[in-house]
């Protein structure tokens, strides 16, 4: 959840900024700000997707397990 809102705040920054470069110093038609805020949403996307199809073993482990190794490794 950290990570998709971090990220969110990241692209909106990047938008906001790349609109305010095409609005103030590169005269661009409307069509190129709709490219610019669809290519920012599909890369916000496609990161989001990416980052949670990670592989993320924390949830696959069983934390009873997990307790009983500690405690055989403590012996060793």
């Amino acid at each position: 959840m950290i990570f998709t809102l971090g990220l969110t705040m990241l692209m909106s920054i990047i938008w906001i900024t790349g609109e305010l470069v095409m609005g103030l110093w590169i005269p661009v038609t409307r069509k190129a700000h709709l490219i610019w805020l669809i290519c920012i949403v599909v890369v916000t996307l496609v990161v989001n997707v990416w980052h949670s199809m990670k592989k993320d073993e924390s949830d696959r482990k069983d934390p009873k397990r997990e307790k009983y190794e500690r405690k055989v490794n403590k012996r060793k």
